[in-house]
């Protein structure tokens, strides 16, 4: 039942999404990951990340992905390991393609706005991300 809900809510999603390339601008920036729907249907709920992901895109359309620890001090603390991808429009659907000395692999931008980014990987699991948002100690 999960896996018909899931099918049905992408459908819904690329149904009546936009044009894909409009997504483009609303990716880059700072995201922590809600949740994940795995392919077989179950949830996972983020209440709490000690990591988010920065994403960087050129006018190029290329970009990097790298994971970044925020601290009390405002600032993140970072590996030197980042992904790099470029980005491409195929068959109305706006695809991150992923290339390391160790795999290639591509991802598809579901949904992109000024709050929200939604993933679908390889595997078929869907992530759902907000954007992130300082904590306010004051």
């Amino acid at each position: 039942m999960k896996k018909i809900f899931v099918l049905l809510l992408l459908i819904t999603l690329n149904s009546c999404a936009e044009y894909p390339a409009t997504y483009i601008p609303h990716i880059a920036g700072y995201w922590e990951i809600e949740k994940v729907t795995l392919n077989d249907g179950s949830i996972k709920e983020y209440t709490f990340n000690d990591t988010i992901d920065y994403i960087q895109i050129t006018d190029s359309m290329s970009g990097l992905r790298k994971k970044l620890k925020p601290n009390l001090m405002g600032t993140f603390e970072t590996s030197k390991s980042m992904e790099i991808f470029s980005v491409s429009i195929e068959n109305d659907s706006l695809y991150m393609h992923y290339k390391t000395p160790y795999a290639n692999w591509k991802e598809t931008v579901l949904k992109a706005d000024e709050t929200q980014l939604i993933i679908l990987n390889a595997n078929k699991d869907m992530y759902l991300y907000k954007r992130y948002k300082p904590l306010d100690l004051e």
